[in-house]
């Protein structure tokens, strides 16, 4: 019968040693033999294949009718949505503070009326536009070349011929 490896003190686990020197040894193996590493598929992919296809984010497929249909459902719900604020502010408000709630909004159209009376007048009274014409204008395009020697610089500029 034999006793299983006991570790000696100040030395590593008998396991872990083995289990170290043959992962050194895959290593070198590796390294030895130059295995190739990567390979590049380089077959052309089908067009079509056999996958089923996946549910894209967004809208999900269906007919034309239910999404005109899904639209009108949206429109209807959000448009509700006001009447049913509109009837429980009036359940529990008094009249003083519904007057004002109610009135606000036309007294901020007439202001914002004011506002655009006032921008038009503005614009009214701005000076006009002023044009000039030059009559014809010619662009140079031309490229110029730059030289810069010596301790106190001295360029000198060339066009071209």
């Amino acid at each position: 019968m034999q006793l299983p490896e006991q570790p000696v003190a100040g030395q590593p686990d008998p396991i872990v040693r083995r289990n170290a020197d043959r992962l050194v040894a895959a290593v070198d193996e590796a390294l030895l033999a130059r295995q190739v590493t990567a390979h590049r598929d380089r077959t052309e992919l089908p067009a079509v294949g056999d996958t089923p296809p996946v549910p894209q984010p967004g809208q999900p497929p269906m007919s034309q009718w239910a999404v005109n249909a899904s639209g009108v459902i949206k429109a209807v719900s959000v448009a509700s949505l006001p009447v049913g604020g509109a009837l429980w502010i009036v359940g529990q408000v008094d009249p003083l503070t519904l007057g004002i709630i109610l009135g606000s909004p036309a007294v901020a159209a007439l202001a914002v009326a004011r506002l655009v009376a006032k921008v038009k007048d503005a614009n009214q009274a701005a000076q006009p536009v002023v044009q000039n014409y030059y009559g014809t204008v010619h662009h140079d395009t031309r490229t110029v070349t730059s030289t810069t020697r010596g301790v106190i610089a001295n360029t000198r500029n060339q066009l071209p011929k």
